[in-house]
């Protein structure tokens, strides 16, 4: 088994595509409407065919309290310094600056998607 994906629900796609395949350089990998559905489905991910992100839209949803059962989606990177600089760069919010985790060695942080959700960066050279 291997994860595939992770669904986030999101109020604006074309504002959450243009944040993950912008700000976090990730590319669409796909998108479809469900008009009987009502929905439409955007995939996004890395070129390493790894796990991807389902972004969904239910048309008319505007926003989505996130609640407080979820978490993070963690995405490794090289340089968490330099990701963090390049978010910002990007108009990108970063919510916790790089730095060793606390309690441990490992350089982490956090940024914030347009609907709130977590993406922490873990340091590791690739």
């Amino acid at each position: 088994m291997k994860i595939l994906h992770t669904m986030l629900r999101v109020g604006d796609l074309d504002r959450a595509i243009a944040f993950y395949t912008g700000v976090l350089d990730m590319k669409l990998l796909s998108r479809k409407d469900y008009p009987d559905g009502k929905f439409t489905l955007a995939f996004v991910g890395f070129d390493d065919g790894g796990a991807e992100i389902e972004l969904t839209h239910n048309w008319g949803v505007e926003k989505y309290d996130i609640g407080s059962g979820y978490g993070h989606v963690a995405v490794q990177v090289p340089d968490a310094y330099a990701a963090c600089e390049r978010v910002k760069a990007r108009g990108g919010r970063v919510t916790r600056e790089a730095g060793p985790m606390k309690h441990g060695t490992t350089v982490i942080a956090f940024v914030e998607d347009p609907d709130g959700y977590k993406i922490e960066f873990i340091q590791r050279k690739v």
